[in-house]
């Protein structure tokens, strides 16, 4: 299979895809400090150029193609009706200074999806501004953060973090000034009940916990958990990086939750990936609102309805500029709106059936890490292909022979040969059926000719990259090669 070349090396000197034609007013010097020399863009026609990246396009996985079964991530369909409503004019035109009273209409789009997450969840009211999960972690943080120092509790150093909550939680409480205090999960998988008991303290100012966990599972302590956190006077963060497992069916506020994020793109819909843009809005509980960053939008009530920017009286400051991914809200209503409460209820409850279904058809022929009913997402185990030579990581180079996705490997880091499969609500019976195939050969060549999977991928593009080199020798810019001198040159 040929390598598709760099769009540098299809450049030829005159080449071009548009003609600029002269201005029309007086050109203006630019400020030297913007300028540089010696800038090599690559020339290429338009045809050049739009077949260059369709090709890259075609190499490229994606939701759209095949099933993209990556745990954690929520990797599910984004309806293309989401895409056309944020492409509305009156929505992708206008921009982020312009006078309220010009922008009521996208003001009361924010307002209602507030009011529309605050109601999923059993919160009394949300911020928009956060930008991706780990910055919603954050912006909860620092409202716990905020809230203790208001009370003059200072002594609150300390936030509790379960060894199955989502990656980002520790490094955000570190962010955040609090120190860590892991706590492991019992034999079921469930937080360890007697650790929360033995670390709750005055010393405590939260717990931040993911629930349903990173190992799929809904907590069966959730209520004695928060109960014990907020007796030892600390608040209960939830990470809500799976709350596509329970829309619906439970909302954290009624469970005692204080604080919690969304991540829309793995809830919502909205686009996942590329490195945004993301959002991830955060709710709260009554007497934390005061706390959170603003500005927000709120709604003043008269003869007809007008929508405003107000700043809580006790906010933790600006987190985003101007007013969060509005484009990422827009998808996100629209979501919403599509589903409605019957049609998200069902969402969770597809997620939660399709993941059991893959379970059930997969644990005679790998590990299961915890074996019981999960949510919407559950985790295996290699260690039994690990005895014939097989690791995680060759069963997720496999997966690429069948034109599949790998789950999410080696995480989360407290089952060994983890692969951690999440299969979404999107995904049809056949898909699902396809890779439980494509596992169950896997698992079958482990065992008979373990070197076809020790020597996968075979059908891709690129062979196995040596990844511990390429981490090492990062090469992140393209350099034209160094032509010989003419001198050189004749020599040779």
């Amino acid at each position: 299979m040929a390598v598709e070349p760099l769009i540098h090396e299809l450049s030829k000197p005159g080449r071009r895809a548009v003609r600029i034609p002269a201005p029309d007013v007086p050109e203006t010097p630019l400020p030297q400090e913007l300028l540089r020399d010696g800038l090599d863009w690559p020339e290429a026609s338009e045809i050049d150029v739009i077949r260059h990246y369709t090709r890259l396009s075609q190499k490229n996985h994606a939701i759209d193609i095949n099933t993209y079964p990556l745990g954690s991530c929520t990797m599910k369909y984004n309806p293309k009706i989401n895409e056309a409503v944020a492409r509305y004019p009156g929505f992708a035109g206008i921009h982020p200074l312009q006078d309220p009273a010009t922008v009521q209409g996208a003001l009361e789009l924010m307002v209602e999806l507030q009011e529309m997450l605050a109601e999923i969840s059993g919160f009394a009211a949300v911020t928009l501004q956060p930008a991706a999960g780990a910055h919603g972690e954050l912006t909860g943080v620092l409202i716990m953060r905020a809230y203790h120092r208001s009370r003059g509790d200072t002594g609150r150093t300390k936030i509790l973090v379960p060894d199955s909550a989502h990656g980002t939680n520790p490094a955000t409480a570190v962010m955040a000034g609090f120190e860590v205090v892991t706590i492991p999960s019992d034999a079921r998988g469930n937080v360890d009940l007697e650790q929360i008991r033995v670390h709750a303290g005055p010393d405590t100012a939260g717990l931040m916990i993911t629930n349903p966990n990173t190992l799929g599972l809904w907590d069966e302590h959730i209520a004695e958990v928060v109960r014990v956190v907020h007796e030892a006077g600390g608040l209960v963060y939830n990470d809500g990086a799976n709350f596509n497992a329970i829309l619906g069916i439970a909302r954290p506020g009624d469970l005692g939750i204080d604080v919690m994020h969304y991540n829309l793109h793995k809830t919502f819909s909205t686009p996942h990936g590329g490195g945004g843009p993301g959002s991830g809005p955060v709710g709260v509980r009554a007497d934390l609102a005061e706390f959170l960053p603003g500005p927000i939008v709120r709604r003043v009530d008269g003869d007809e309805p007008r929508y405003e920017w107000f700043q809580p009286a006790r906010s933790v400051g600006r987190l985003h500029t101007f007013h969060g991914n509005f484009g990422m809200h827009v998808r996100a209503y629209c979501y919403i709106r599509m589903h409605g409460a019957a049609g998200l209820r069902l969402v969770s409850e597809d997620a939660v059936l399709n993941a059991n279904y893959l379970l059930a058809s997969l644990r005679d022929r790998f590990d299961v890490a915890y074996d019981r009913t999960c949510m919407h997402e559950f985790v295996l185990s290699g260690n039994r292909q690990k005895r014939n030579g097989v690791r995680t990581l060759d069963i997720a180079k496999r997966l690429l022979d069948f034109g599949l996705h790998p789950p999410t490997t080696y995480f989360p880091l407290i089952v060994p040969e983890a692969i951690m499969i999440e299969p979404t609500e999107t995904e049809s019976k056949e898909s699902l059926d396809y890779l439980i195939a494509a596992l169950r050969q896997i698992a079958d060549e482990a065992e008979q000719t373990p070197e076809v999977v020790t020597g996968a991928p075979h059908r891709t593009e690129y062979k196995r990259l040596d990844e511990v080199a390429a981490n090492r020798t990062l090469n992140l810019r393209w350099t034209r090669p160094v032509e010989p001198a003419p001198e050189a040159a004749a020599a040779d």
